[in-house]
């Protein structure tokens, strides 16, 4: 469920990004856009976004395993009504120092660029208020195994954006020359009607809202002991974002949104596998994080690693082969430095994949600190990396940053988290893994041979329905071979899927 929601809202995404660019091109006024999210999001990251999901949901899961309904519906109320008071204050500094604010991200970008910013960011100021009560709603949901409106979230936003684009941008400016701020207010139709869609969900949980903040609540207190930590680390990583946004402002107008379109192709697969599978996975880890046995503790991490592993290397290889086709989905003419901003971003993807699962192994055992001391590492890591690629390979430099630090704060953890519970990679997942990277690289000679003779990117080639079919056959066409490939190779995780596809054509069929 989730994996398809990611994907209809990753190609939704796709769609959103080509919109916009068609709407407003590679220049300032996406450049202004980009750099409006950059404080509010920073504030959801810091206050609210992933950290209840690590921090809420263990307390929350143990208070209703234990049939301690009155407790869990204490914590719920009182951290929904705690964030709520904070995040509202919050968004209104954000309206109010707004511009000092943009002057410091955007220092290296025109007046016009800081004062489109500027208007944008107050329009969206409300961001955070409106996100955390949805964000503590769709936690509680996810603690008792409700994902579909979680689900839907996704979906919820970017049309939300592409009606914004659509329909609010030309009617406030004119169809020849759309109003960016119509995409704003796109944005705010997004958080009202997400907040609507989580209420909806909660039907039927028995939930007992409580006007009141209960210190004395030890599940409450608990998550307060544990909050900062996570809620420091996501918002670190995402300071790291606003530190590129700097550098990228001082290069040329519209390096931001190159370097934004890029990241957003690089997060489609990390959202579908990474993000996907570990946030599914996360609740049953937990549980097993809670017992005492460690052995069963490390065999499923080992087992979810792999299994992402599997499914985003192939990710990988087709995103650097196939960035042209990409970018060109993406932006009608392509364009190159997306393109190569691309290529040094698909390392990262693998990694960062992996990374989700590999921090929530910390959070099941209630363990925020290791991660967060890691993340610290890893910005201070990325930003002096950053400075100095940049320097001398121009903007690519952020993408070689991010991949450089993407696989140091994987192997760091990794090397952490041995330490702790045991090695969770044996010998037999090191020889499956040698048998992946065999069958990505017979997949990408198979990819790189389609592209070189049979369909390669011609000038002529422009607009989706010239470019969405000849993608589509490459990309089926290598996956099917990575899969076979893999069950010749005797890799555990293609057996499934073998026999599902099997079954689909030759299953048995009862005759009368």
């Amino acid at each position: 469920m989730l994996s398809g929601s990611f994907l209809l809202s990753a190609l939704l995404g796709l769609a959103r990004e080509r919109l916009l660019i068609a709407n407003f091109g590679i220049g300032e006024q996406l450049d202004a856009y980009n750099i409006a999210f950059s404080v509010p999001d920073f504030m959801y990251y810091l206050l609210v976004s992933g950290a209840l999901s690590v921090t809420f949901i263990p307390v929350l899961n143990q208070r209703l395993s234990n049939n301690n309904k009155s407790s869990a519906w204490r914590l719920s109320s009182s951290l929904l009504n705690l964030l709520a008071i904070v995040t509202f204050f919050s968004s209104i500094l954000i309206f109010i120092f707004a511009e000092p604010l943009v002057s410091i991200i955007a220092r290296g970008s025109s007046q016009e660029v800081q004062s489109t910013a500027t208007s944008l960011m107050r329009i969206i100021a409300i961001n955070p208020f409106l996100f955390s009560i949805s964000t503590v709603l769709a936690s509680m949901q996810q603690a008792v195994g409700r994902f579909f409106f979680n689900a839907l979230a996704p979906v919820i936003y970017n049309i939300g954006i592409i009606i914004g684009i659509v329909f609010f941008a030309p009617a406030i400016g004119t169809p020849e020359d759309p109003a960016i701020l119509g995409v704003a207010l796109g944005v705010s139709l997004v958080e009202i009607s997400q907040l609507l869609f989580q209420i909806f969900g909660m039907i039927g949980l028995g939930f007992e809202y409580k006007r009141a903040i209960f210190w004395k609540n030890t599940g409450f207190r608990k998550v307060l002991r544990l909050l900062p930590a996570r809620s420091f680390d996501q918002s670190i990583d995402y300071l790291n974002s606003i530190v590129e946004k700097f550098i990228a402002s001082f290069l040329f107008a519209g390096a931001i949104t190159s370097y934004q379109a890029a990241f957003t192709l690089r997060n489609v697969p990390i959202a579908l596998i990474g993000v996907a599978i570990s946030t599914a996975a996360f609740p049953s880890i937990t549980e097993r994080a809670a017992s005492t046995r460690t052995d069963l503790f490390r065999k499923d991490i080992a087992k979810t690693l792999e299994v992402i592993f599997w499914l985003s290397l192939p990710a990988a290889v087709i995103a650097f082969f196939m960035r042209g086709y990409l970018v060109r989905l993406l932006v009608g003419g392509g364009n190159l430095v997306i393109s190569q901003i691309l290529a040094w971003f698909t390392i990262s993807i693998i990694f960062r994949a992996m990374f989700h699962t590999v921090t929530r192994s910390f959070y099941a055992r209630q363990d925020t600190k290791t991660p967060l001391l890691v993340s610290i590492a890893a910005v201070l890591l990325n930003v002096v990396l950053a400075f100095m690629f940049v320097d001398v390979f121009g903007i690519v430099g952020l993408a070689m940053a991010q991949s450089a630090v993407a696989v140091f704060e994987v192997v760091v953890l990794i090397a952490i988290l041995n330490k702790e519970i045991g090695t969770v990679f044996r010998s037999s997942h090191y020889i499956s893994f040698a048998k992946m990277l065999v069958a990505a690289l017979i997949m990408g000679s198979l990819n790189y041979l389609m592209l070189r003779y049979a369909f390669p990117l011609r000038a002529s080639d422009v607009g989706f329905f010239t470019l969405a079919p000849k993608f589509g056959f490459m990309v089926f066409v290598s996956i099917v071979a990575y899969f076979v490939i893999s069950y010749a190779f005797k890799i555990k995780h293609a057996d499934p899927l073998i026999r599902k596809v099997a079954k689909l054509f030759y299953g048995r069929v009862k005759v009368e």
